[in-house]
């Protein structure tokens, strides 16, 4: 199962939905469910929660082309979100392969048809969304 907050799920639909034709790219990263704010949804503390993402840089000539982000340390991303303007709700060969690949396509709304968790395999993933807030100061970007 992978959880991510209803927050962190709103911010990727709109940055998916402002860049749209364009293919929006960018890393996310986790909580620990036992430090979320309002997270008294049974979830066992040290359980991974997406909490978090790096703001994209559409700048950066590398991450044009090659699509890796030099910008945000590797270490820092659990997980990578993805939009496809124009593809099916599936993982690509241009997607990058972390743990978990978040993908998200047109209308930019949650739901089974527009956005979906995967594994570096392209495995779709039980997905739950839960209302829970990260801490203050672990804000990225």
């Amino acid at each position: 199962m992978v959880y991510i907050t209803q927050a962190l799920v709103d911010v990727l639909l709109d940055l998916a939905s402002d860049g749209d034709p364009n293919r929006v790219t960018t890393g996310v990263s986790v909580t620990p469910a036992g430090e979320l704010e309002g997270s008294e949804i049974g979830l066992r503390p040290e359980t991974p929660v997406f909490t978090d993402f790096f703001l994209p840089d559409p700048e950066n000539p590398v991450n044009a082309v090659f699509g890796v982000n030099l910008s945000t340390p590797a270490l820092q991303t659990q997980g990578q979100f993805v939009s496809h303007p124009i593809r099916e709700l599936e993982v690509t060969r241009r997607d990058d392969l972390a743990e978990v690949i978040f993908v998200a396509v047109p209308p930019w709304e949650l739901d089974d048809r527009s956005f979906a968790a995967f594994d570096r395999r392209g495995q779709r993933q039980p997905l739950e969304v839960i209302d829970a807030q990260p801490p203050d100061q672990s804000l990225s970007g």
